[in-house]
């Protein structure tokens, strides 16, 4: 079954235009899938892209509200970024991009903007943080490449699981302060916002229970209109259809230790799709995470080139197809020609832009505290020994550098506390690493060690056939019957 599949899906996409037809294009059997290269009717199809659309909203749309950039811009180019990835995976990779949490820290770091002085973001700041933005592209589609190329094995051996977890965690839990800032502008609005978000998480099941951040932006919403919260005079003035604002970037190399470092959680969140993606179709799609990474870096380039935020995979859509065990492509095209019509209307970027900090600081309260979490959840998965000292230390050294936002100026560069606590881990941990294995102190060496002994201790002795046999002709033949290592 494993090897059937990666032969159909390369014929799909070799001799097919389109997606063909699963079943009857209205049902789905039990224990069946709509795989990538399928798809249902297409008025069944654009249903599913609006449920991927309803699913990101929320979350894409915060981000340019806690930045200051334009919400329509920022929908615009998850749009076309969706359409972009689409083509550079060839289809066989099912996800919408949406606005990265990763780059709020660097951004905010570089405009200083806030959504409580109700003033509008600097130009000129906005530019410089799309320089960066654009930084983070380039160096995410070389790394692409490289993977594309010469495979993944590399990046998980300088970011095991203790690291990709810490450097994930690091930054919801760097983003607190804000949170706080936004909840005291409107305390009551802000648990109003907190407690909609939890209590859909648990009254609801299915979709609606993993609509749980728009739907307590929404309650939010609601609460502070009532409390006279909500400035519409700037909704009036929109016009109901045309383009959405554009933006030049600008550059200084003194900002890149701010946003360079965010690479690394874009990989993490890229690699982390690929592997639920195949771990739900039951295929091997590897083979595709130098594609989808350098297709999230073109995006990002182009995102940073027009005003938007940074893009990556979403958790979101991943829960949607879960649910509906639709994967099919033909539904992220719906869902991004969706989202391209909705940035052409200004006025209803205007209402998006109305939400007042109440309601986003109770919202990225629970994002913040969601996005350090899945940094724990990653080590919970993977059974991450903390009571190994390397592990242990890597993680503690940089989640404090992270919190308390060290900083460090050398040279005209600016390095923060994400940056500075990214590099403690991945140093930290090698270091450490080299120097146990050196002194033979790793205990991880130690236990494979043991194990191994314990193994040959068991084994069966081989019966001896007319000549003496070599003490370790049982290793030899234990070792030459093993597989060969996976592809690099």
């Amino acid at each position: 079954m494993a090897e059937s599949a990666p032969t159909d899906t390369h014929k799909g996409t070799g001799n097919r235009r389109g997606w063909r037809l699963h079943g009857n294009g209205r049902t789905i059997a039990p224990g069946e899938r709509v795989l990538p290269e399928e798809r249902l009717s297409w008025p069944r199809t654009i249903s599913i892209g609006a449920q991927h659309v309803v699913a990101m909203f929320g979350a894409t749309f915060l981000v340019p509200l806690l930045t200051g950039f334009p919400p329509s811009t920022t929908l615009f180019f998850t749009a076309i970024g969706t359409l972009l990835f689409l083509l550079i995976t060839k289809g066989m990779m099912p996800s919408y991009l949406g606005s990265s949490f990763g780059l709020l820290a660097p951004i905010g770091a570089v405009t200083g903007f806030s959504a409580t002085a109700g003033e509008d973001l600097e130009p000129h700041a906005m530019a410089l943080a799309q320089g960066g933005i654009i930084s983070v592209g380039v160096t995410l589609a070389l790394v692409g490449l490289v993977v594309h190329f010469v495979g993944v094995r590399w990046i998980e051996v300088t970011m095991p699981p203790v690291v990709t977890g810490a450097i994930v965690a690091l930054i919801g839990l760097n983003l607190a302060p804000a949170a706080w800032d936004w909840v005291k502008a409107a305390p009551l609005t802000a648990v109003i916002t907190i407690v909609a978000i939890l209590l859909t998480t648990v009254l609801f099941r299915g979709m609606l229970g993993r609509l749980s951040i728009l739907i307590g932006v929404l309650v939010g919403y609601g609460a502070a209109w009532l409390q006279g919260e909500l400035d519409f005079s700037t909704v009036s003035k929109a016009d109901w259809v045309g383009l959405p604002a554009f933006h030049a970037p600008a550059f200084d190399l003194g900002y890149l230790g701010l946003f360079l470092p965010v690479v690394l959680v874009l990989i993490a969140e890229n690699i982390g799709h690929v592997k639920s993606v195949a771990a739900m179709t039951g295929r091997d799609l590897d083979h595709l995470t130098g594609r989808t990474l350098f297709a999230d870096g073109f995006s990002t380039i182009l995102a940073g080139s027009g005003g938007g935020s940074g893009t990556t995979t979403y958790a979101e859509n991943i829960g949607v197809m879960a649910a509906t065990r639709i994967f099919s492509t033909a539904a992220y095209l719906c869902a991004a020609v969706i989202a391209l019509v909705l940035s052409m209307l200004p006025k209803f970027g205007e209402i998006i832009a109305t939400i007042p900090p109440g309601v986003l600081g109770g919202a990225a309260t629970v994002l913040y505290g969601m996005i350090g979490m899945l940094g724990v959840r990653i080590w919970v998965e993977n059974k991450v020994d903390f009571s190994n000292p390397i592990n242990l230390n890597t993680a503690a050294v940089s989640l404090i550098v992270a919190i308390a936002n060290f900083t460090w100026t050398p040279g005209g560069l600016q390095f923060e506390g994400i940056a500075l606590g990214t590099a403690s881990a991945i140093i930290i941990y090698q270091a450490m690493k080299a120097i146990a294995r050196w002194r033979g102190t790793d205990s991880d060496l130690v236990t494979e060690n043991f194990a191994e002994a314990a193994h040959r201790t068991d084994a069966p002795q081989a019966p001896r056939r007319g000549r003496a046999t070599h003490p370790f002709a049982s290793d030899a033949t234990d070792g030459s019957s093993q597989e060969p290592g996976s592809p690099v």
